[in-house]
Formats: C-alpha cells, structure tokens, sequence
C-alpha cells in the first residue's frame, strides 16, 4: 500500500491576494495549479496543500477560493510616517510568527519582498530553521533601496533556492554571490487566458463597431509611476503624425483618488490626437473582461520605464496581440524580438514598427502567430506549475 506524503505549503504575502497586482495574481494562479494537479492525483508521491498568509482580504471572502487563506490585521504597506512603517513591520512580525507556529507548513515560499525581509527577521535568529524556504524575486535586484537589499541578501543566505522570473534578473543576482541556488521560473497570467477563441476577435471587434481591416492599438496597467502613463499620448500624437489610421483600446486600473486626475488627462492627450470617436476606453476591469479586451487589439504597446518582467505583454500574446515594447529590464526576454523594441529616446522605432505592419499586413499576421507561439511554449500555466512543483520536490528530498 502507498504512502500519501501531504506537503503543506505556506505563502507569505504583504497584500490582500485579491487586491489587484502581479504578484498576487501570479501567487492565486500557482496555487490554484497546484490544487488542481493535486486533485487529479498524486504529484511524485506528494498530495500538495497550498495554504496563503495575506492580509485581510478587500472584496472576496476565504471561502470564494480553491486553497486555504490565513489572514492578519495590517496597515497598508505604503504608511505615510516612519512611525507607522516601523508598527505595521512589527505586527506583522508576531504574524508571521503565530501563523508559521500554527500551521505547521512543510516548506515556505516567500511571494513578495517585504515578506521575506520580515520573515527574515525571525529566520536569521533562529526561527523555524528546518523548515525549508525559497523566495521569488518579482522585481529587478537592483530595483531595491540599500536596506532593503541588505535585509534581503542577508535572509537568502538561509533560502533553499531563490526564484526570478526572467533570467536577465537571474544574472543580476549572480553578480551578488548568494549563497543560493537561484531557478528562473516565469510569471503566469490568470486561467482566464488560457484558452484561445478564434471566433471571439470577430465578437468584440463587431461589439465596438472596428472592421477588420481597421488598426487598434491597445495599452493597459495600474496607475503607476513606472508604467509611464503621461508618455502614451506622446507616442499616440508622434504616431498620428504620420497619417497612420488607428483606435487606441485603453485599459486602465486606478486604487486612489489621485489616480483619476491621471486618467483624464490621458485620456485627454490620446483624444486631442486621434479624436474622441477614435479611443475606446475601459476602467478596472475583471481578469475575464480583460482577457477580452485583448481579442480588439492588433498590437499593444508597453511605455514602462521600470519593469521586471511584464504580465501584460504576455497577456497580449495569448489573445494573439503583436506586442511592441519599451527596452527595459525583463521585457526584452519576455518580447525575444529586437525589431519591436524602443526607447524614450528612440520613439521612431516604434513609429517605423507600426508603419511596417501598416505596409505589411501579412508580416502582421506573422507577428501575431510568433508571439501566440512564444505564449504557449514559455508561459502557460501548466508549465509554471510543473516547474514550481518539480523544484519543491527536489528541495524536499534533500
């Protein structure tokens, strides 16, 4: 008779798991993988059990969710005094602690950077120190302030494995001789993607009156600094110079009051270049209206000034977007193509990429089908899952 080895793995995060962001959508989509390979049957002789410690969620309940969820009280991560800082920091140390105590978890994954530095606070004096740990690393390593790096380097020289989603972050970490393994495991998008339909282009464009012969141009993402938001009108009027016919399909996410200004004001400088009946714009969309959204757009565009790896551009590829983007950071190992590169300081080559595609419909065809492909072979959910479970299965033989 075999033996059922259940794994428990607990997930430390900093914030809510329903508040939008990559790393919790990523952190939602892993465990829901692994329930459902679980549930299909024994992984390696392991029946993994996915337990996630966050904050008190906003708008879901625990029960709404396919894994168990373990909450705590905690302040929002971005305090406006140090005072505050410093409170939050502490109560989520004696959280941390308490939940790691109760649960009992077989190993940890750390999901986010302030976790780990205040797990970090209890590893490196000794806490749970059998029970094994690795982190992943959703940003840039030279993306973090001094301290916060110091903490950082000083918790992974505990870690099992650190774990970077491109490997141009991975060779960045390399230069700072961790003690470490570190494995490249990418981002994964919600399930809401993973099925293609071939008739659904059809659907939206006709919905939102766009022939088929007509050019939309898609951008979307949070309100933030490093998405660049003031510069996509910019490239919306360069690009109009031009007499290149095109919609502009924008998708934008806000979570504050200042947020909105922001909004208007882009949605103002893409309707003073192109003309209000030429944008069509949404707000706070769910994974499956977004996942829609996607099916308008020929070719969608990242204006990012910072980004680690770029959720969105694989977004855009599953619904068979051509995807121009800035050069920084991990997009340039996400998009694996040189001609559908640019920078602030380049903006012609975005131009000239559009105008190419206008010239040549058939080589935007192509371009489609190239990054669908790259989608399906690099990041799907399945093989983000697999890896995941391969890697915890090698740390927990050893």
């Amino acid at each position: 008779m075999s033996v059922i080895n259940l794994i428990k793995i607990l997930y430390l995060m900093e914030y809510p798991i329903d508040l939008a962001g990559g790393g919790q959508m990523s952190t939602k989509t892993l465990c829901e993988g692994i329930v459902e390979k679980s549930s299909g049957g024994l992984v390696e002789g392991n029946n993994f059990i996915p337990v996630v410690c966050c904050p008190r969620l906003l708008t879901s309940k625990e029960e709404d969710y396919d894994f168990e969820i373990v909450t705590y009280d905690s302040d929002e991560n971005r305090e406006d005094t140090r005072l505050r800082r410093i409170v939050n920091f502490l109560r989520r140390i004696g959280s941390f602690y308490k939940i790691i105590k109760e649960e009992k978890p077989d190993l940890i994954h750390v999901s986010m950077s302030e976790s780990l530095i205040t797990f970090g606070f209890l590893r490196c004096l000794g806490f749970f120190s059998k029970i094994p740990f690795v982190y992943t690393d959703r940003g840039l390593a030279y993306g973090y302030r001094k301290h916060s790096k110091m903490c950082i380097k000083a918790t992974l020289k505990h870690a099992d494995k650190l774990i970077t989603t491109t490997s141009y972050n991975k060779s960045l970490w390399e230069k700072e001789s961790l003690k470490c393994g570190i494995e490249v495991i990418p981002n994964t998008i919600s399930k809401a993607f993973n099925d293609y339909d071939s008739n659904r282009r059809e659907e939206k464009r006709k919905e939102y009156n766009i022939s088929d012969d007509e050019l939309v141009i898609g951008f979307a993402g949070r309100i933030s600094e490093e998405k660049d938001w003031p510069f996509v009108p910019k490239l919306v009027k360069e690009l109009a110079k031009t007499n290149v016919k095109f919609k502009v399909a924008l998708v934008i996410s806000v979570y504050e009051s200042g947020d909105i200004k922001q909004v208007e004001d882009i949605k103002a400088g893409i309707i003073d270049a192109i003309g209000e009946e030429n944008l069509i714009y949404m707000q706070d969309l769910s994974q499956e209206e977004i996942s829609d959204y996607y099916y308008l757009v020929d070719i969608f565009v990242m204006s990012s000034m910072f980004e680690s790896f770029g959720k969105a551009a694989v977004e855009a590829m599953s619904r068979k977007c051509s995807v121009i983007s800035t050069n920084v950071g991990g997009l340039k190992e996400v998009i694996a193509k040189e001609e559908n590169l640019y920078t602030k300081e380049t903006v012609d080559r975005f131009i000239d990429r559009v105008k190419y595609y206008c010239e040549n419909k058939e080589e935007l065809k192509k371009d489609r089908e190239f990054f669908f492909k790259r989608y399906k072979d690099n990041y799907t959910i399945d093989a983000n899952v697999s890896k995941h479970i391969a890697l915890y299965n090698h740390i927990l033989r050893n």
